[in-house]
């Protein structure tokens, strides 16, 4: 029955040249069920979970420290070279110490990054596209295009649902919606964390413009940082899913002095964004809508470890792949990013927690293993039980890593420590 009625309105679709069912702009209201909508910009409203005992105002910030007089707890100091030669290497050099990540009891990745990394850009630029044998040493000695040098201290704390001035923003990615966050949003509040939630536009009960500038990435974004805004406190964690990670990574990079930490999960390598030339999704709407039913079968295949009655029920409850053909089809021809490249991301020097699910069909584990090789401060986790959609099928697990990650600061600095008091020895 399903598929009929998708074959059917297909056919109406490319009949009358318009998507059924199309969502129109809703106005911006405080509902009586825990949603904020928001007008983002005129005819723009995203709906918005926010929640959180009591939501007290932001308590005024606490006088300076000075770290000269001793109290160093959670400074880190963040020492990089960033080196981007006109061949299209990028050389990656860590000055610094990193912290370990000693309180990520099963950690799969390593808290300490290497000294030195070298990578080919995924798209050169400036390169002029030709092989050259033996060109390997020289392109390593040409006159570098731009130099990054970050040097920088920052301090790290400890997250807890009882601090009024930490806020976490959950952003999912193509085709859900805030309600795959349910599981994740219900523990933090208990806890006592406020939370923020939004649907993004076209999905969920956010507004859906038929016009597909709407879904660029950089009008997502701009709905993102609007978001952000609205609700940010002194310390935020942004905490993202498969192409919400990318928006993540932006507000991060826009706003290192509010972004705390940030998790990213299945949300791939570091590389920048580019709409794929051979795709089914670059097909018309209504042959779009006329397979639905197949495209959300096969979501289901790739996005969970198991195709049961079950994860059948999560796919419907989460409204994972539940937006209109149009939105789609905009969405994902819309994912063109080239600043979000692999020296956009090692410029990041806020703490990264990486969640991957071993299952996952979308995202290779090779991609979430090179982002944490990228970024600075990062510490790979791997779900073995757990695909794409890792948060609603093992909620328990992810929810316990977030929080522990949450709670997570790195250990003193050596210069922190008394000169009668030696340093702990390094792990081995």
């Amino acid at each position: 029955h399903t598929m009929l009625t998708g074959v059917t309105d297909g056919f109406f679709c490319c009949l009358l040249g318009t998507p059924p069912n199309a969502v129109g702009p809703l106005e911006s209201v405080e509902s009586s069920d825990g949603y904020t909508f928001v007008e983002v910009k005129p005819g723009r409203v995203l709906r918005v979970k926010h929640a959180g005992p009591a939501l007290a105002p932001t308590p005024p910030p606490p006088p300076p420290l000075d770290a000269a007089q001793g109290d160093r707890s959670g400074l880190v100091r963040c020492q990089r070279r960033i080196t981007v030669y006109r061949s299209g290497r990028l050389l990656v050099e860590n000055l610094g110490r990193a912290p370990r990540a000693d309180l990520l009891h099963g950690q799969n990745g390593s808290g300490e990054p290497p000294a030195a990394l070298e990578v080919e850009l995924a798209d050169p630029a400036g390169s002029d596209g030709r092989s050259n044998p033996g060109s390997g040493r020289r392109r390593r000695a040409r006159r570098p295009k731009r130099t990054i040098h970050i040097d920088c201290e920052k301090r790290i704390t400890s997250c807890k649902g009882a601090q009024a001035d930490v806020v976490l923003f959950f952003i999912h990615g193509v085709g859900g919606s805030l309600a795959i966050w349910k599981e994740q949003l219900d523990f933090f509040v208990r806890l006592g964390y406020e939370v923020v939630a939004p649907d993004l536009a076209g999905h969920g009960a956010s507004s859906a413009p038929q016009i597909a500038a709407a879904y660029t990435f950089y009008a997502l974004a701009e709905d993102m940082r609007a978001i952000f805004k609205r609700y940010a406190k002194k310390r935020n964690v942004l905490i993202g899913h498969s192409y919400g990670v990318s928006f993540c990574t932006f507000l991060a990079h826009e706003y290192p002095d509010l972004v705390h930490k940030v998790i990213m999960i299945n949300g791939g390598g570091p590389t920048a964004l580019e709409p794929s030339i051979c795709s089914i999704f670059n097909m018309p709407t209504c042959v779009l809508h006329c397979l639905s039913p197949c495209l959300a079968w096969s979501f289901l295949k790739a996005g969970f470890a198991r195709q049961g009655a079950k994860e059948k029920q999560l796919l419907k409850e989460g409204n994972a792949f539940n937006v209109s053909s149009f939105v789609l089809r905009a969405m994902m021809s819309g994912q063109y990013w080239p600043e979000g490249d692999e020296v956009y991301h090692a410029e990041l020097t806020v703490p990264v927690l990486l969640v991957h699910g071993m299952h996952d069909k979308f995202v290779p584990v090779e991609e979430d293993q090179r982002m944490a090789e990228i970024l600075l401060l990062a510490f790979l986790k791997l779900i073995d039980e757990g695909s794409h959609m890792v948060m609603l099928e093992c909620p328990e697990t992810v929810n316990t890593l977030l929080h522990e990650f949450l709670l997570w600061e790195p250990e003193p600095s050596p210069k922190a420590l008394p000169e009668s008091q030696p340093a702990p020895p390094e792990e081995k």
